[in-house]
């Protein structure tokens, strides 16, 4: 059986994500910062009839939650086929202007956005190896494209909440770089733009749907061997395509 973890789990397009995996069959790790409501999530789902699931107790931001979920995965299962990258923060948004945000604020989205994406990645980068064809979705936005943030044309073009676009358009550069370096391995690395979605995040303010959003996340993690790889795929950026530009 196939395994999967999803970090920030217990909720919106991660929780969705989950189910979406469950669905198909996959054993699904929720990863989730906050115990209870891990536990309820996967109850959630386990009522539904999705019974392969269970929480992993997982802050990204904190180094050594993440390795005690490593070393606790690691008694559960010797391998990873899924790992998506879904844990996020906007940092308050909008406005976030680039001369008037707290450097703090930066440092804050960035330890989500991107460090923990890092740390995650690293710390489970061992099993996900020990599986035959691993895919790792890191979870980005169509904001971190800086070819679409200087194109007034594009139709997001004045949305630029400062500390959120740019750890977006870190984790990008990651996501290449990450890509480049295991283009000779069966393991497939993609970021995925879920879409501007109405969830918390944004005050249920986006007009995609979180089942929409997660089922373009899930179609990352469940390619096949001919699928691409250190590709950004958004509907937003793209329509016709689905590629967006870096």
């Amino acid at each position: 059986m196939k395994t999967a973890l999803v970090t920030g789990a217990n909720k919106s397009i991660g929780f969705e994500a989950a189910k979406q995996l469950l669905q198909q069959g996959y054993y699904v790790y929720l990863g989730c910062r906050d115990a209870r409501k891990g536990e309820q999530a996967a109850a959630q789902l386990r009522a539904e009839g999705l019974a392969q699931v269970e929480p992993l107790l997982l802050d990204v931001d904190d180094p050594a939650s993440v390795r005690a979920a490593r070393a606790a995965l690691g008694r559960k299962t010797q391998t990873l086929d899924v790992l998506i990258n879904n844990a996020g923060m906007s940092g308050g948004m909008p406005p976030q202007p680039a001369l008037g945000t707290d450097p703090a604020v930066f440092k804050q989205v960035f330890e989500t956005n991107f460090f923990g994406v890092i740390e995650v990645t690293q710390a489970f980068a061992d099993l996900l190896r020990a599986a035959p064809a691993p895919r790792i979705v890191n979870v980005t936005s169509g904001l971190g494209s800086l070819t679409a943030q200087s194109d007034p044309a594009w139709k997001y073009y004045a949305v630029k909440p400062a500390a959120y676009v740019a750890s977006k358009a870190a984790l990008n550069a990651y996501t290449i770089v990450l890509a480049h370096e295991l283009r000779d391995t069966a393991c497939k690395v993609n970021a995925v733009d879920p879409g501007y979605t109405a969830t918390d995040f944004n005050h249920h303010s986006g007009p995609g749907t979180v089942s929409d959003a997660a089922a373009r996340v899930v179609k990352a993690a469940t390619l096949g061997a001919d699928g691409p790889t250190g590709q950004f795929f958004s509907d937003d950026n793209a329509p016709d395509t689905g590629i967006s530009p870096w």
